[in-house]
């Protein structure tokens, strides 16, 4: 699985699974365009890849903002020439609590950055690929909202997550007249940092006592890792996957199949 000559664009791509992909995509042949909200990690991914002897360029956008995600893919595209694979991955886990303790605000935040950000994202996307005669989206979703249903406090999170499958699955069938592919997803536990920017507010009330066997999840219990999820990304990404659009794909070992 090889992406000489290709140019990547991946969003929140500072840390995280993001990071995964954008060393990943780097280390078989992309170019990368590394686009996070923080300026210092993107600056630090991009400058560990070209240490590696990779291309990339980091570039800040926050992707509820239209304007400077229009500017990040513009700039990516003028960096490096072009654009064949988009990897809208920019999420927040946001506030968990009671929908009915949840804030107007509190809910806007994570729909737009999870859900609308993704559709900027994307928007933004298509007039490059469709001049490179293709290319391929990858979106990451989650098992929550799509076949794990049994967080509590995950109600706006796991909204978000459910419809980002739903527009993938729209923007496959859309794009593929252009040859563009759009594919979806859905990791459940990752070992990244993104816990550090999740907030939680009185969930006693609305938990339920639940008791999983162990090891959990069943398959290897323990998360994921960023660079096994980053395998998957680059399988989406590439040609060995040219016949695929509009799937979601599970990578939970085996979570979902006993929490959904």
């Amino acid at each position: 699985m090889r992406l000489d000559g290709k140019v990547a664009l991946i969003t929140g791509a500072g840390s995280g699974i993001g990071e995964g992909a954008a060393r990943t995509f780097a280390k078989v042949g992309a170019a990368v365009g590394v686009v996070d909200v923080r300026q210092e990690p993107a600056e630090a991914v991009a400058a560990a890849i070209r240490s590696e002897g990779g291309s990339a360029e980091a570039f800040v956008a926050d992707v509820r903002d239209e304007d400077a995600v229009h500017e990040a893919i513009s700039a990516t595209v003028q960096k490096f020439g072009g654009l064949n694979i988009v990897f809208a991955n920019a999420g927040i886990n946001g506030m968990q609590t009671a929908i009915e303790e949840m804030t107007l605000e509190e809910w806007r935040q994570t729909i737009d950055t999870n859900l609308t950000g993704t559709f900027l994202t994307v928007k933004h996307s298509i007039p490059y690929l469709r001049s490179a005669g293709g290319g391929s989206i990858v979106i990451t979703a989650s098992v929550n909202g799509n076949t794990i249903f049994s967080l509590p406090g995950y109600s706006c999170y796991s909204t978000s997550k459910g419809g980002q499958v739903v527009f993938a699955k729209m923007a496959a069938v859309e794009l593929a007249r252009y040859g563009i592919r759009v594919n979806a997803i859905l990791p459940g536990g990752v070992a990244t940092n993104i816990r550090e920017r999740t907030y939680r507010r009185n969930l006693e009330p609305i938990t339920y006592p639940i008791q999983f066997p162990r090891p959990f999840p069943p398959l290897t219990g323990r998360p994921a890792t960023t660079s096994e999820v980053a395998e998957l990304v680059l399988f989406l990404a590439s040609d060995s996957s040219s016949n695929i659009t509009g799937g979601e794909f599970l990578i939970d070992a085996g979570v979902s199949l006993l929490r959904g």
